[in-house]
């Protein structure tokens, strides 16, 4: 029975969608039924509109809605998250493909491909070396800093798409500029600003209106979020009846491609692995902040290595399906999440609709004009772009600001890659700086009480020849010279002291090297006439001092187990 109960726990594990089909109900089906709807509705505006946002035809949006949704539905952890195309990636495609050593290379699509594949590799990898908790290396800061930088460049990319005009490399052309805006296309304009306006109206003032008339909240949901579509409906109608002359969306070929895992050479793969690499790390990261926000706000847990396989089979089935790399969409998330959607079933859903939609409609794509799409892709994107975060973080910590703007400025100025390794970079210097200089408190005891305090910060009870130091973090090789120099400092300020009590509450580990020194600055005391001692340390920091003689040398110092005995034994003249 218990070797029945393992099994059968192992394949929940690898496969949660066990765990959940196997309770569900009715009222979850009606649930994930409506919200798969509303959210294929999305699908199909969105993964044209990525596709194209990275450089490439529109079908490998369409196929990366499909069947990569599928493989997250069977090995994923959450219920709501909305894998498919999305714009954070679309912009790192776009801007591995323009890499000059990879667009010599020619054919974009399949170079698209290898890097589903590669990113899928790349996952499955971490998930082997159980990386999940890679995900809490890359700061707030940064990644805040990334996404708005990301989402800057996507704007810039979709304003000439807005006003229907090519933009070749001017540089300091003047000449060249005019005649750019010579080019500019009236028809695009009134299509691509009449979307907009669209597209904001069906945002908050409609449903404004429908709360107002008291309309249930789930069809509230699903009339706002209808907007997209209807606006590439009229869109599409505006430039077939009326002739308008536009670019459009083009070709779109029906049905599906065949299933291939042979394509690439392996020097294209070599090339495109670095690509794949951030793109991965990207895709992950912002997976499973997604994933984590709709998790909460229902009591759900999130697996982060699991997660790790769901997105990796997720992309190698967007590879040979040919399809684009996917991830979880916030927007797409939420809207399934409001729509009611409690398991992974609405994303089925979603992508069988979505499936019978490019086999039989596929030609209805053809007219959809990009003016169009660059609105619904501005008005999804704008909101990532949150400057006002700088001047918050900035106020906070100084160290997360700068990484911050740095992230931003080198997205922007050198690229998405750079952009995010130089804020990763400052982060870590940042940390590393923070550590090396840790908070020190001189302490004194409350007035009739236990408790010590900074002397700094309250008014305490001290003692003339008595030192109550207290270090709030881990000795590490990285700070213990700015300790020492510390004690050093305080020891010429207060030359009457006889012993030094230091107060180990925050500290969680002492390293090698700041042990060594330690036992040299214990030298130093004895031979100066001073005792050292420590208090409060914690059983494991002192299960590694056991294992040395530094306890012996303290003598005759002392570990006491609370401050308060060490203040009760030395505080005596």
């Amino acid at each position: 029975m218990t070797s029945s109960h393992n099994r059968e726990s192992r394949l929940m594990q690898l496969f949660p969608i066990v765990g959940w089909l196997k309770s569900y109900t009715r009222e979850e089906f009606n649930g994930d039924l409506f919200a798969g709807i509303i959210t294929a509705i999305l699908l199909v505006p969105q993964g044209i509109a990525y596709a194209i946002l990275a450089g490439l035809p529109p079908q490998l949006g369409l196929y990366a809605s499909i069947l990569p949704p599928i493989l997250y539905a069977l090995f994923g952890t959450s219920r709501t998250l909305s894998v498919g195309p999305v714009s954070i990636a679309a912009i790192m495609i776009a801007s591995a493909l323009n890499a000059p050593q990879i667009s010599a290379l020619g054919d974009p699509i399949q170079s698209a491909l290898i890097l589903s594949a590669e990113s899928g590799v790349v996952m499955l990898l971490m998930a082997l070396l159980r990386m999940g908790g890679l995900v809490n290396f890359i700061s707030h800061p940064v990644l805040t800093g990334f996404t708005s930088g990301a989402a800057l460049l996507i704007i810039g990319s979709q304003l000439p798409q807005l006003f229907g005009i090519k933009m070749p490399s001017c540089g300091l052309d003047t000449g060249c500029y005019n005649a750019i805006f010579q080019t500019i296309n009236i028809a695009a304009i009134l299509i691509g600003f009449s979307a907009l306006g669209l597209l904001i109206f069906f945002g908050k003032p409609m449903i404004f209106i429908l709360k107002k008339a008291n309309v249930s909240l789930s069809l509230v949901t699903a009339i706002s979020k209808c907007g997209p579509l209807l606006t590439i409906i009229l869109a599409t109608l505006a430039v077939i009846y009326c002739h308008q002359q536009v670019a459009v969306v083009g070709s779109v070929p029906s049905g599906f491609p065949v299933l291939n895992i042979t394509f690439g050479s392996i020097e294209k793969w070599r090339l495109l692995l670095p690509y794949s690499g951030f793109i991965a790390l990207i895709a992950y990261v912002e997976s499973v902040a997604i994933a984590k926000v709709t998790a909460n706000l229902r009591g759900e847990k999130i697996a982060p290595n699991q997660e790790l396989i769901a997105l990796g089979a997720a992309n190698l089935a967007a590879a040979i399906s040919g399809g684009m790399p996917v991830a979880g969409g916030f927007s797409r998330t939420m809207v399934n999440f409001s729509a009611g959607a409690r398991t992974q079933m609405a994303m089925l859903i979603a992508a069988g609709l979505l499936a019978l939609a490019v086999i039989f409609f596929s030609p209805w794509f053809e007219n959809i004009p990009k003016a169009a799409l660059a609105a619904i892709i501005l008005v999804a994107i704008i909101p990532l772009v949150k400057l006002n975060n700088i001047a918050v973080t900035w106020r906070y910590d100084r160290g997360d600001g700068i990484a911050e703007i740095a992230t931003l400025l080198g997205v922007l100025v050198y690229g998405i890659e750079e952009g995010i390794t130089l804020g990763i970079v400052l982060t870590l210097i940042s940390h590393l700086r923070k550590t090396s200089k840790p908070h020190i408190a001189v302490v004194g005891r409350l007035p009739g009480s236990e408790h010590y305090r900074n002397i700094k910060r309250h008014r305490v009870e001290t003692w003339p020849h008595l030192l109550l130091l207290r270090v709030d973090e881990s000795i590490t090789f990285a700070n213990i010279n700015y300790i020492e120099d510390f004690i050093n400092a305080e020891l010429r300020r207060q030359p009457g002291i006889k012993h030094i009590v230091l107060i180990f509450t925050s500290i969680s580990d002492i390293d090698t090297t700041a042990l060594e020194v330690l036992e040299n600055l214990n030298h130093t005391l004895q031979a100066l006439g001073m005792t050292l001692h420590i208090s409060e340390a914690k059983g494991p920091v002192l299960d590694k001092l056991e294992k040395t003689d530094f306890i012996e040398q303290l003598k005759p110092g002392k570990v006491f187990f609370h401050t308060e005995d060490a203040v009760r034994e030395l505080a005596r003249p």
